[in-house]
């Protein structure tokens, strides 16, 4: 794996890698290694997972690694879309059971419907999230900056709620039909389910995996802007064990602390 830069950007430790395979590989590897430690020292784990074509690399490759208990694993999403018919390949809860769940089949999968009562469906996935600590998030971060679905116009880094429904940015929409998701700007649903900020930082674990040219400008934002909503994601510089992994095509250098 070729790890071509490695250091801290106030608590967030920063992984760089010539390439999205080393990028997937190594983030795999570590997530992996945390798995056994805490199966090994716990009865179950609760994960929450993000759903994007950034994350692909990342759980081919966890998929793939061995010595896994997955059947002690619990496994919940950050992101849904709301109104999608149920079959939809959109569904960020098809494409995590096509990449993972499929593949490894986890103890229980909870995941978030796109149909039905959307205030509903926060109070029922915010009781199914905080029934127990959750102990791994894997994330990325949106071209925006967000976290999940927490564009910055909505985005609240002291949000009293875990689940929320969310309207989403026009950058975040624009984002789907970059990532060949949706065919047209007009398709992508207006509005979503998330995790919110809190939610998602009260992980014990984050791992977050960052690849591409397309996050070149969220990247570096993360690192080096002001830790405020005007970028989520650079909340995660205040996270006590977070691992930001990227890319030369998203950061082509850090100048670290």
């Amino acid at each position: 794996m070729t790890l071509l830069q490695q250091g801290k950007k106030d608590r967030l430790e920063v992984k760089r890698f010539a390439s999205r395979a080393a990028l997937g590989a190594e983030a795999a590897q570590d997530v992996a290694m945390y798995l056994r430690q805490r199966l090994s020292a716990q009865r179950l784990v609760r994960m929450v997972f993000a759903a994007a074509p950034s994350q692909n690399e990342f759980l081919a490759a966890l998929a793939a690694a061995p010595d896994i208990d997955w059947s002690r694993i619990h496994a919940l999403h950050m992101d849904e879309y709301i109104g999608l018919d149920p079959a939809a390949p959109q569904r960020f809860s098809q494409f995590l059971r096509q990449h993972l769940f499929d593949e490894v089949r986890p103890g229980e999968v909870h995941l978030i419907p796109s149909s039905g009562d959307p205030a509903a469906i926060c109070s029922a996935y915010s009781q199914q999230l905080n029934a127990a600590p959750i102990d791994v998030v894997c994330l990325g971060i949106g071209e925006n900056g967000h976290l999940a679905f927490n564009d910055p116009p909505v985005a609240d880094f002291s949000d009293p709620y875990s689940v929320k429904v969310v309207q989403l940015d026009d950058a975040c929409r624009q984002q789907q039909v970059n990532d060949g998701c949706f065919a047209t700007f007009a398709a992508v649903p207006t509005h979503a389910v998330t995790l919110t900020i809190p939610a998602l930082m009260s992980g014990a674990r984050l791992f977050c995996m960052v690849p591409g040219a397309s996050k070149r400008a969220a990247v570096q934002a993360t690192l080096n802007d002001a830790i405020s909503t005007a970028c989520p994601a650079t909340r995660l510089r205040q996270h006590p064990h977070c691992t930001l992994y990227t890319d030369s095509a998203a950061c082509p250098e850090v100048t670290f602390d």
